[in-house]
């Protein structure tokens, strides 16, 4: 520690080396994770790298909906492709289905997963999101708001609040708690007026990432918010795909993996010091 009776505490060289399993022994619940092209899939492919346990949540019925379809494989594909990446063979890989629109489904998630998990969850990252049903100011209405304040905004704060309850029952400031929610730049360059339901929803949750990190600190928990920018996920081909491709500086999409890469790491020791935040991961995309 330092202080005006203090030296500077330097950490001891050992100290420094990396953890090559940073997160072995804790657990994890990803949300949105029905896809195997999907973000949702990285991250727990990323997270089981690392050594954590993780349960992945899907909802088949909207990928069915979407242009791009469910995963072929199903939820039973996504989740072997995620115990591929299995660094430590005690870590579990668990899957289950929820409609996060359902007031009541978010604790219920959180009760599961962390059932399903030994009884504890130390880290979760809510991906999901509602693709479609949306529009411009002049096209929208009550039912294309409400449809996304639901699912993009509700079910994650009620998500937060059954895995802040869930710590909070563990009566101990155990270590490595930590809460990921997703946003889509919606406040850079000049927003998301084509999907102004969406863009509203997942704003609200930007604007909340800083009161749930102070609501959480006592908990030892952070939260932390990231922007993946455009990432291929296999929803645009064609000329549209380029446009957008020739708007980054590399000359191509963001990979799923890229978005993965920043919430591992925030979910690490490493990043315990980093909360309230809103970080972009897009590449030095142009709007």
């Amino acid at each position: 520690m330092t202080g005006p009776d203090s030296t500077v505490d330097f950490p001891d060289p050992l100290a420094l080396r990396r953890d090559p399993l940073p997160l072995r022994g804790r657990t994890a619940l990803v949300t949105g994770a029905s896809r195997r092209d999907g973000i949702g899939c990285a991250i727990a492919r990323r997270l089981v790298a690392y050594g954590a346990s993780v349960y992945l949540h899907h909802h088949v019925p909207h990928d069915a909906d979407q242009p791009w379809g469910a995963d072929p494989e199903g939820a039973e594909g996504v989740a072997a492709r995620v115990r591929q990446a299995r660094a430590d063979p005690a870590a579990r890989v668990v899957h289950g289905p929820a409609d996060l629109s359902a007031p009541e489904a978010p604790a219920e998630l959180i009760g599961a997963a962390a059932e399903a998990l030994g009884g504890r969850l130390d880290i979760l990252v809510a991906n999901h999101a509602l693709s479609g049903c949306d529009g411009t100011l002049d096209a929208v209405d009550a039912a294309m708001l409400d449809a996304h304040w639901a699912v993009d905004t509700r079910s994650v704060v009620l998500l937060v609040q059954a895995y802040a309850r869930l710590r909070a029952a563990l009566a101990a400031r155990t270590p490595g708690g930590r809460v990921v929610m997703m946003t889509s730049g919606q406040d850079h360059g000049g927003g998301m007026p084509e999907e102004i339901a969406y863009g509203l929803a997942k704003g609200a949750l930007a604007s909340a990432t800083r009161s749930l990190a102070t609501t959480l600190a006592d908990l030892a928990v952070t939260v932390n918010t990231v922007n993946p920018g455009p990432v291929d996920t296999g929803y645009l081909t064609g000329a549209a795909y380029e446009r957008v491709a020739a708007l980054f500086p590399a000359g191509r999409w963001g990979m799923p993996d890229e978005p993965a890469r920043l919430i591992a790491w925030l979910a690490t020791d490493e990043a315990e010091w980093i909360t309230g935040q809103v970080i972009d991961s897009e590449g030095g995309f142009r709007r």
